[in-house]
């Protein structure tokens, strides 16, 4: 017969960010399952308490901190089985609270660079969770064919120099030979500023000209039944069956929308807000949202559990 599944545990994890753009972790105490592995501070959630206000709860209870509901944002959800229990960690982002940080446990902690964390050992459910952090929050897509490739290149070294640090090259009107010799300029570009950039749609030209990944289309992404031999690899989805794919495939991340109107796409349908925070709610994998963003709409994005936006147009003004 077979073992009957475990309950799964409901888990509310936080990862708070301070104005540097470092993350926290704090240290599991003495006595604990995993003690001295270091983690993101949180705690179970308790019978007819929501994730976020259990959230906050924790983070007082564990760091003497206040939270805002309202500033608790949805990210990221993972299952995960370790050998004494079976958990669902909801990972919140933080960006404000009240009061100064102390362990109130006696547990150490700890802020954290996203390139490089520097404690260990790191919790075994944290890998992916590591992997997402060092991704930024806006996505930049090309428009070369729009203004012009010198004029577009000019927007690229502002936009790089501003501190943009991920982007995608599209430009489907270009013949192969022009996107290749283009492709190769952004990445040339984009390297003494440590930014990375995906081609969308083509593998072997991210691989020949030394991009650091793909962007798939989404009938790429249904088409495909492993993932492209790239470090990153992301992918467009428009529904939660293309999430779910991309999830399959092992993408690193998704870009989801329409989720308001644009001049690329007049009178297309659009997910809206709520539509859009529907459609990705307890995703495994960081979301960018896309269709009409612009900077000042990274925070209503966060609100619904977006990673970041992408960006066509407001990446490069």
């Amino acid at each position: 017969m077979a073992a009957e599944p475990r309950r799964r545990i409901e888990v509310a994890a936080a990862v708070l960010h301070d104005a540097a753009g470092r993350f926290l972790l704090a240290q599991r105490p003495t006595g604990k399952a995993f003690e001295g592995y270091w983690e993101f501070p949180g705690g179970k959630v308790e019978p007819g308490e929501s994730a976020a206000i259990a959230m906050c709860r924790e983070l007082h209870e564990e760091l003497g901190i206040h939270v805002d509901a309202d500033d608790v944002y949805p990210w990221l959800t993972r299952d995960f089985e370790y050998p004494h229990a079976a958990v669902r960690l909801r990972f919140f982002r933080i960006y404000r609270w009240r009061g100064e940080l102390h362990g109130r446990e006696g547990q150490r902690f700890a802020w954290q660079c996203t390139t490089a964390p520097d404690v260990s050992p790191i919790l075994p459910a944290n890998g992916p969770i590591l992997r997402a952090l060092a991704l930024p929050d806006c996505y930049g897509i090309t428009q070369a064919a729009a203004v012009g490739v010198e004029a577009f290149l000019q927007h690229l070294d502002a936009a790089l120099t501003r501190g943009l640090k991920l982007i995608q090259v599209r430009e489907k009107a270009m013949a192969a030979g022009e996107l290749h010799q283009f492709a190769a300029q952004v990445v040339d570009r984009a390297r003494p500023y440590g930014a990375r950039v995906l081609i969308n749609g083509d593998a072997q030209l991210a691989r020949a000209i030394g991009a650091d990944g793909v962007h798939l289309t989404s009938a790429q992404l249904l088409a495909l039944n492993e993932r492209p031999a790239c470090e990153w690899v992301a992918a467009s989805c428009h529904n939660r069956e293309e999430i779910t794919a991309a999830t399959r495939l092992g993408a690193d991340f998704v870009v989801v929308g329409p989720v308001a109107p644009t001049p690329t796409h007049p009178g297309a349908a659009v997910l809206g807000w709520g539509g859009f925070a529907q459609c990705i709610a307890d995703t495994t994998l960081p979301v960018y949202a896309l269709g009409g963003m612009q900077v000042a709409d990274l925070s209503k994005a966060r609100q619904q559990g977006a990673h970041g936006i992408a960006m066509l147009r407001g990446a490069w003004v």
